[in-house]
């Protein structure tokens, strides 16, 4: 499956490769290559009003004669290329509004179909992790089974939810959810509102009501990025109704062609606050702007990788980890176990694009192919070990290898794979761990 901006990435990335081969740049190569950058952008199923202002900008700035007389020429118009995405897309991550008094209230509004109710929880999940106490309202009646789902999330991620049925006006669930709020001492209030398959005024009617009944902080709208254009247009009236403050992106680890996630915030002039980047509860990060211009040029997102590796290793599994491969000690219990975490923070595919440089060489790597069997694979094979094989890998001979690939379903030409897979990945981390005698954890800091 491609990733969302795969396509437009590959496209921008072929632009400035021809362009950076002519040596100088004349305005007739300028010219050619906002062109091809245009035809992408519209093939990505961009706004052309905001295609057309794109462009615009990036020409006036580039038509300057010090780029041209410029020895980097395209690296400086691939630099303006990459603020004006930046501009385009918010130039800044902006944060949760937050209400003098607690609690402070989220309400998520939008289509149906755009993953409110699983948002909803997603971001209790998330502020939940920085020290909030978060209290999840069912206030969506009319949805089937949309009260039973936030509760099933609630239970699953130890989140209190407030809900009354379907038979009580949301106006009254959402009054007794805030008194509720208040009871328990919650910092977060978020409120799960009804959704149509389009617009219609007796949802507007009903969101403007509790808009103006809960005062919140924040009015989230959520747009399903798969949705293309329609998920702006449906963007854009929820703002001239309701007066929204901020956008969620969900399903952004599709295979669409972006041209929502480029648009929406050029449209409505409201700042995108959350991308939902999978299907699982933790897979929610907020939104920087300059981080996606880097990865749709190819250029990688470091920072976000390494967050994400911090989240799922944790400082003191990081200095163990170190101390482990410093001395030798890194075995095959702990191969598997950074493998596992590995599968935590995402799928291979969208890890390798933040790599600068590797998102161009994706598809040679076929990391896309590497699903859960893989890591199962491993898994398997590794398990079907005894405790000292798996401390010491070099006692594993040829009736020890047969009887492991017996042990795990796979030849034994599998066990020699992982095997040797292990020990080149143990010199490559020692190599990390002493190097500049900074060490791993370094890179966490």
């Amino acid at each position: 499956m491609k990733a969302m901006f795969e396509s437009l990435s590959d496209k921008l990335q072929s632009v400035f490769g021809k362009l950076n081969s002519h040596g100088t740049v004349t305005e007739k190569d300028l010219d050619e290559a906002m062109r091809e950058v245009r035809l992408a952008l519209l093939e990505a199923d961009v706004n052309y009003k905001v295609v057309r202002e794109f462009i615009g900008q990036v020409r006036e700035r580039a038509s300057g004669a010090e780029i041209f007389k410029s020895l980097t020429p395209t690296q400086q118009i691939v630099g303006i290329v990459n603020e004006e995405l930046i501009a385009l897309l918010g130039r800044e991550q902006a944060p949760l509004n937050r209400s003098p008094q607690s609690p402070t209230i989220v309400m998520l509004v939008g289509l149906q179909g755009s993953g409110k109710t699983t948002l909803a929880a997603k971001i209790a999940l998330h502020l939940r992790s920085r020290g909030d106490k978060p209290l999840l309202i069912a206030a969506d009646i009319y949805r089937p089974a949309a009260v039973d789902q936030l509760q099933a999330l609630g239970r699953q991620l130890s989140i209190p939810v407030f809900a009354e049925g379907t038979d009580i006006s949301p106006e009254t669930i959402c009054q007794d959810g805030l008194l509720e709020a208040r009871r328990i001492g919650a910092t977060v209030m978020i409120v799960d509102t009804a959704g149509r398959l389009h617009i219609d005024e007796q949802m507007m009617d009903e969101v403007a009501r509790l808009r103006e009944q809960l005062q919140p902080a924040e009015v989230l709208f959520v747009a399903d990025a798969m949705a293309g254009q329609d998920a702006v247009t449906a963007a854009a009236e929820f703002h001239k109704a309701v007066g929204t403050t901020g956008l969620v992106l969900t399903k952004m680890d599709g295979d669409a062609r972006g041209g929502a996630a480029l648009s929406i915030r050029a449209v409505t002039g409201v700042p995108v606050k959350f991308i939902g980047t999978g299907e699982k509860p933790d897979a929610l990060e907020p939104f920087y702007p300059d981080r996606l211009a880097s990865r749709i040029l190819g250029m990688g997102d470091i920072v976000t990788l390494v967050e994400r590796a911090q989240a799922a290793m944790g400082d003191e599994n990081v200095k163990e980890l170190e101390r482990k491969m410093r001395t030798a000690q890194f075995d095959l219990d702990d191969f598997l176990t950074q493998m596992q975490r590995v599968k935590k923070m995402g799928p291979l595919g969208q890890l390798v694009g933040m790599l600068p440089g590797l998102g161009q060489i994706k598809k040679q790597l076929a990391v896309d192919e590497l699903d859960d069997g893989f890591f199962k694979q491993i898994e398997a094979i590794i398990y079907s070990m005894t405790p000292a094989e798996r401390r010491s890998p070099k006692i594993i001979n040829g009736s020890r290898r047969r009887r492991i690939s017996r042990g795990s379903g796979t030849e034994p030409r599998d066990v020699n794979q992982l095997l040797n897979q292990f020990e080149e990945a143990r010199k490559i981390m020692k190599v990390m761990a002493s190097s500049k005698g900074r060490g791993l954890s370094s890179l966490f800091r």
